[in-house]
């Protein structure tokens, strides 16, 4: 669990974002969701302003009045980009077969998930606009070479690599090599 005593520990914007995102989500004011943690409305503001030092108390009753885990409101914010090459991630290989099977990302429950096999040639880049929030892109390259992900942020890919990213922003694919090939995943949470 995430020490909360203190700022330099966890940074009041992570609070404050997570905060903002859940009680958006609930549907709630700040008014309503002071009232039902049982704190003052100009405290709840402060912390979403991240100018308040939130406490353990705070946060937890902020936490049930949501109906999230303690956790949702101080866990690090993940990684906009996340990049596992050939041959890194976690490895589980079977007992009586030559199966070996690597988590690249583990699916949170509720998700909605397409897969899709895409095939790219060299020339101009697929560039796509941002889907419905919340949507994430998983590739993982199969032949050729690949230059994708959110525009300015880019990643050159080799066969094996995987790469994730959110696909609710502008991003694009580029064909580096003639027959890339890759599978895709988007989920929609």
């Amino acid at each position: 669990m995430t020490d909360v005593s203190g700022a330099s520990r966890m940074p009041r914007e992570w609070v404050a974002a997570a905060l903002r995102r859940e009680r958006t989500r609930a549907g709630l004011s700040l008014s309503e969701l002071a009232k039902r943690a049982g704190i003052a409305k100009s405290t709840l503001s402060q912390l979403e302003a991240a100018t308040g030092n939130p406490g353990i108390e705070t946060l937890w009753a902020l936490a049930v009045a949501l109906g999230v885990p303690f956790s949702v409101l101080v866990e690090s914010p993940a990684p906009a980009v996340t990049v596992i090459r050939a041959g890194e991630g976690p490895t589980m290989h079977a007992e009586n077969s030559s199966y070996a099977g690597t988590l690249l990302s583990p699916g949170p429950t509720g998700v909605r998930r397409d897969i899709y096999h895409g095939a790219l040639e060299p020339g101009a880049p697929r560039e796509s606009d941002a889907h419905i929030p919340g949507s994430v892109e998983h590739l993982v390259i199969s032949a050729g070479r690949l230059l994708a992900g959110p525009r300015g942020e880019t990643v050159e890919l080799a066969p094996g690599d995987y790469m994730s990213y959110r696909g609710d922003v502008p991003h694009s694919y580029e064909a580096l090599e003639p027959n890339t090939t890759f599978v895709m995943i988007m989920q929609h949470v």
